[in-house]
């Protein structure tokens, strides 16, 4: 329909191409400024899943060991898992309260505290009696000071004794041998008939 020379083609074609890429160029922009929507990763964090606590119980239980239970639980859960004997003192837990990761607890029996199991692996002193000092080699069963073995420690544990009386008795019984019996002893300096009656119901010379 025209009848276009080469030059004036050339030109045609030179505007189609800068139209183009004016276009293109305007649309590239555009895209550039929009923003972006990030996934956010509070929300892959609020979606991720939610641990919950590990507990061991031990004691009055059928089935003691370590639970992992679900986020949440209650000591109740716990002692649920592993299924209280009849025989077992809940009244000692609070069993609404919430647990915590690593948590021990110890379900007591009827009639023992808490913390029995604990009590019960503490070691006793040998030669002695729970709750009871051994006696000495100066005091016989009966609670008799020996006024012949007895340490300067041993006689200053008797009435009206001191430091000094209890030396005095034994450089008496070092200079004149043993105490043949214990009014022996008013031959202490120090020690007279008043003093005598205190001692004579706690001492004895075998």
């Amino acid at each position: 329909m025209f009848n276009l020379g080469r030059k004036e083609q050339i030109i045609i074609f030179i505007v189609i191409g800068v139209i183009l890429f004016s276009a293109g160029y305007q649309w590239a922009g555009r895209r550039a400024d929009s923003p972006v929507e990030v996934v956010g990763t509070a929300n892959a964090v609020a979606n991720k899943e939610e641990v919950g606590p590990v507990v061991h119980v031990d004691g009055a239980v059928e089935k003691p060991g370590v639970y992992k239970l679900p986020p949440g639980s209650r000591v109740n859960d716990a002692v649920a898992q592993a299924v209280a004997l009849p025989e077992a003192d809940l009244s000692a837990l609070n069993l609404a309260a919430p647990l915590k990761d690593g948590e021990k607890l110890v379900v007591a029996r009827k009639g023992e505290p808490a913390n029995a199991p604990a009590v019960a692996q503490q070691p006793v002193r040998s030669g002695a009696a729970a709750g009871s000092a051994a006696p000495t080699t100066a005091q016989k069963s009966t609670g008799l000071i020996n006024i012949n073995t007895a340490s300067s420690a041993e006689l200053e544990s008797l009435p009206g004794i001191g430091p000094t009386l209890a030396n005095r008795i034994i450089q008496h019984r070092q200079a004149n041998g043993p105490f043949q019996s214990i009014e022996d002893l008013k031959n202490v300096s120090g020690i007279g008939d008043k003093k005598f009656a205190d001692l004579q119901h706690l001492i004895t010379v075998q």
